[in-house]
């Protein structure tokens, strides 16, 4: 496997032993969260692009260990970022610039720490391809309800290490995922905008906006800024 481009902020996920694997021009010591959806043109790349956001604002260059980026199970490779979804983000206060789709490999599972998905269908993908996937893999409003459920006092503090706290949180969260079901099976999806107009795209980013904010603040421990 070769290095993989840069700025893309792909690395070695966790292994059993929770060591990383150093390549060229990434941090040795890092946690990899890798956002799901269908094409990455919508959902994953706003997902992606707003917890990168969202983690900067909480803890500047210090949030530099939790890397994050996204890919899509029938991912448009090399096709940008949706118009509607890159308004989206600017209204945000987020960064769309230099985003390229990509088709979800391998790879990009077996480096991923923590793998968050827009519906249940792409976690069964994720989860099919196997590499142990199962253990750090949830829909992303999954992963929010069980986040909200976890006492944050359990938690490392960061003073231990952000990548420490997010290894914590995923454990924490897998942990409970089969006593915190979901009231519906919808409630645990983020649907689809491609092609919708962009009111329906702002929705969608007020639903993304709202599922992050708490896995922002327990991966940082750090709440958003009143």
């Amino acid at each position: 496997m070769t290095a993989p481009e840069a700025g893309r902020g792909i690395g070695v996920g966790e292994s059993a032993a929770e060591i990383t694997t150093t390549f060229v021009g990434l941090p040795r010591d890092a946690f990899r969260i890798l956002h799901v959806s269908t094409g990455n043109v919508c959902r994953s790349p706003i997902t992606e692009r707003l917890t990168r956001h969202f983690v900067a604002e909480r803890l500047g260059v210090l949030g530099g260990g939790l890397i994050v980026e996204s890919a899509g199970t029938w991912g448009h490779e090399g096709a940008p970022m949706e118009a509607n979804a890159e308004t989206v983000l600017a209204e945000f206060g987020a960064d769309a610039s230099g985003f390229t789709g990509r088709e979800l490999l391998d790879e990009h599972v077996i480096m991923a720490d923590l793998v968050l998905t827009a519906t249940r269908d792409h976690r069964a993908q994720v989860i099919s391809m196997g590499h142990s996937a199962g253990l750090r893999t949830f829909t992303l409003k999954e992963f929010t309800r069980l986040v909200r459920a976890i006492d944050p006092a359990t938690l490392p503090p960061l003073e231990d290490g952000v990548v420490t706290r997010a290894r914590a949180l995923v454990r924490a969260a897998a942990a409970l995922r089969g006593w915190l079901l979901a009231p519906t099976a919808e409630a645990d999806e983020v649907y689809d905008p491609y092609g919708a107009p962009l009111t329906f795209f702002r929705s969608i980013g007020d639903e993304i906006h709202q599922a992050l904010d708490p896995v922002v603040t327990a991966l940082t421990g750090v709440p958003a800024r009143a």
